[in-house]
Formats: structure tokens, sequence, C-alpha cells
């Protein structure tokens, strides 16, 4: 499958916009299809960009998770960094007085909670305050765009909004920023001047294995297309005591504690039989994260079938066994970020859902039929079909 992304189709855009002074949102991970960074590629094209502006970890991608990223220089291009992780999370007024449009080429791996998503939205809402035309190279959804394999929570916006999951989506969303930004624009911003510059040659069933033969890591955990593939569900394991493999070679690609009793867990999981996943015992001692340098009892998982794995009913099950298997050891854990230095109700704002640690108190019985219904994305499906662009 020969795939173009918006950028790439940009290209060919530089005369329409040489008189126009233009900033970029972006960082490393943001390529051409052939693997140069936009922001070098669009230079070198003729645009006239006068700054970058950078998400978490930084415009390199390498920050640590939740550390605030300073300003400063890009060696590739010369160019000013603005953070918008750092003591702001929206471009200034200011930010955007030398600026006609900003472009905006951000990765994503199709999950909730993780942030580029929510950096468009406050790029989003400072275009439409300041009168700036928004210029967003797409590109396609990693975990494929195939509606089917949507799954819920929907964030309870009420209650758990944050800059891991501002407005109403389901958790793993099955769309491009393309088609999300349409959606916001029409819902939330109207005046907003969106210009979205579509993907060539992707269909909705397509994973990034189908279209990407090497896997660009988007920040520093996020580093294969299995990682991404199981960090909706994985990636919960952040408001827990279990390690969710940072430090590691293989980050959101296994779970583990010193205390885990990890050859009963695997038997268990592997037991409820579900699709397109299994799980197996392995040691191993993380060098960042929880439990440094400390030998951890774990179990990875292996996809065996990308276009049938739910990796959030998964994560949700896992810790569902060991909450109950494990109950002295098992706990709950904040998770301090720049943006949430408490770290506190981590679980509610990943899962978009209010007192979320009371549903591991139901019986399995009942914690299996609730999530059902949690998990369920029709109404998402039917909201959201009006934008989608592919």
């Amino acid at each position: 499958m020969t795939v173009r992304f918006g950028v790439d189709i940009f290209l060919k855009q530089a005369a329409r916009y040489s008189s126009q002074r233009l900033a970029l949102v972006t960082n490393q991970a943001a390529t051409t299809s052939t693997y140069i960074p936009t922001r070098q590629a669009l230079c070198s094209a003729g645009f006239n960009l006068v700054k970058l502006f950078s998400p978490e970890h930084g415009l390199e991608a390498i920050g640590e998770d939740g550390r605030l990223m300073p300003n400063g220089i890009d060696t590739l291009t010369g160019l000013p960094i603005i953070s918008l992780y750092g003591d702001k999370l929206q471009p200034t007024a200011e930010d955007l007085a030398d600026v006609d449009a900003v472009i905006v080429d951000l990765p994503d791996i199709g999950c909730r909670f993780y942030t580029y998503l929510w950096t468009l939205t406050y790029v989003m809402q400072a275009c439409t305050l300041h009168q700036k035309p928004l210029i967003l190279l797409d590109r396609p959804n990693p975990l494929s765009g195939n509606m089917e394999l949507a799954e819920g929570p929907i964030l309870d916006e009420t209650t758990c909004s944050s800059f891991i999951g501002r407005w109403q989506l389901a958790l793993r969303h099955s769309c491009t920023f393309g088609e999300l930004a349409s959606y916001w624009k029409q819902q939330r911003l109207p005046s907003l001047n969106l210009i979205v510059v579509k993907t060539e040659g992707w269909h909705r069933e397509a994973f990034s294995r189908d279209w990407q033969s090497s896997f660009v890591p988007t920040s520093p955990a996020m580093v294969n297309a299995e990682a991404a593939l199981l960090y909706p569900g994985l990636g919960l394991l952040e408001a827990t005591n279990l390690s969710e493999g940072r430090g590691t070679a293989t980050p959101f690609q296994l779970a583990g504690a010193p205390w885990l009793d990890a050859n009963q867990l695997v038997q268990q999981f592997n037991e409820l039989k579900l699709t397109g996943m299994v799980g197996r015992a392995i040691t191993f001692t993380p060098q960042s994260g929880k439990y440094v340098s400390q030998l951890c009892q774990g179990i990875m998982f292996h996809v065996t079938e990308p276009t049938h794995v739910k990796p959030v009913l998964s994560g949700l099950l896992l810790i569902k066994l060991v909450y109950d298997h494990q109950p002295d050891q098992f706990d709950w854990a904040p998770y301090p970020t720049h943006v949430n230095p408490t770290g506190k109700h981590h679980l509610d704002k990943l899962s978009g859902i209010p007192d979320s640690e009371s549903l591991f108190e139901l019986p399995i019985a009942s914690f299996k039929k609730t999530l059902h219904k949690l998990l369920a994305c029709e109404a998402w499906i039917e909201e959201i079909k009006p934008y989608l662009l592919y």
C-alpha cells in the first residue's frame, strides 16, 4: 500500500503560500512518507516558516513523560521553538502576531489520552480567537480507522476533563486528526478557518504496518507499532502500582512488579481467550519509571491478530485480575505530571469516567457486564460519521 501523508501533498503547494509567514506545530516524529522531518521538508520546498511550536516531549520527542518542556532553538532549521507544554498550553496573541497562518503536523496513535491531540485543540482555539487560518496536515490512524474497533469509555467532560482528555471522545476513537478537527470545528469552533490536507492512498482498515515499513517512535515510550496498539489498554496501568514497562525496551507491551505472581496471571489472562493477543511470563528490570533497578515478575503481551485486538477491554481485565487475586499487593497510584502535579484521580482522567476505581470492587461477572456497556461506541460512531474523510 502506497500512502502519502498530508505533508507530502502540501509540499506541492509552496507557490500558493510563498508570501505568507507560517508557524508550524510539530515534532521530530512528524515526517514525510520518506522519513524527512516535516519542518525540514517545508523549509527545503520554499515555505516561509518563522517559528515552531512543540507539544509534550518537546520538538525532539525525547522529553520524559509529563515533564515541562522549555522553549529553545531548533538545531535543524535554526527556528525558535515555543513550547506548548511549558508555561502555557496555547499560543498567545504575541506568539501569533507575526504569523499569517498556522500549520499543524503531529503524529498520533489513535488513543484519547495521548496528548498531541489536545495540543491540537488548544491551537484550534488560539487560531479561532486570533483569527488565523489553521492548516492541518492529516495522517492515517496507526490503529486503523475501522469504526468497529473503536472502544470507550466516552469521556465525561463534566468530571474528567484534563490535558489527557479535554472533550467528549471515545478512548480508542478510530479517527484521524483531520476528522476530529472537522468535527470540533462544527461542534465548538464554527468561526475557525480550517483547511485539512488529506492523506492519499490510505483506507480505514489499514494499520500502520500496512502502510509504513518502519514505525517512527512518536515519544520516548512509544517505540513500535505493537506498543501503540496495546497502549489504550496498558496505558491505564499508569494509575496503578504495576509497571507499564517504562524503562525497558518494550514499554506498553508488558506489565509487572516485584511482587506479581506472573505465572498465575498469565494462566488467568490466557484463559479469558481474548481475541488477537496472548500473554507470556517474563522477568525484567526497569531502568526508569516504577521499580527502577528492581527485578520484576511480569507478563508480556503478543499481538497475534491486530485486526481483532480490543486493547481497552484487555487492559481493564488485566487490572481486574491482579486486583482480585493479589489484593494485598495491588494498589492505585497517583501519576504526577506538569499539567496534573498531584497526579490524583489519574484512572478517572485516563478512562474518562468518574469514580472509576469503584468498578473494580464489582464481582467479575458484573464487572464484565459493566465493561460491555462502558466500552460500547455506537453513539460515538453515529456522531462522528458525517465528518469521516476516508
